[in-house]
């Protein structure tokens, strides 16, 4: 389990303490999509973001650049069917874009 700077990644799944007091989370077992957001705001700002979707709505988004995010990454390439091409592409985009790197079986 690895906890950085309000984002917590463990065998439960992924929650993020916001800094207004609530909570964005979502369970492994109700992930139902994970996709990248790629921004031009690089590399002075968050340019990349882990977009982890609950089935039914919401979720939870991880910065890449957080120290949980070498974690977090390590669980997702490991889950079949996860878009090793997608995940490069979106790891070299400099512009705006969304590359779903994963989505569950329907």
């Amino acid at each position: 389990m690895s906890t950085h700077s309000g984002i917590t990644v463990d065998d439960d799944g992924v929650r993020r303490s916001l800094a207004d007091g609530t909570e964005e989370s979502v369970s492994w077992a109700d992930l139902a999509e994970v996709a990248i957001r790629t921004t031009p705001e690089g590399p002075w700002k968050e340019d990349v973001f882990f977009l982890l979707v609950r089935a039914g709505g919401g979720g939870c988004a991880v910065p890449a650049g957080d120290p949980s995010a070498d974690d977090l990454m390590s669980r997702l390439q490991s889950m079949p069917g996860f878009d090793n091409d997608a995940f490069v592409e979106a790891m070299t985009t400099p512009e705006d874009g969304l590359f779903v790197v994963w989505q569950r079986d329907q």
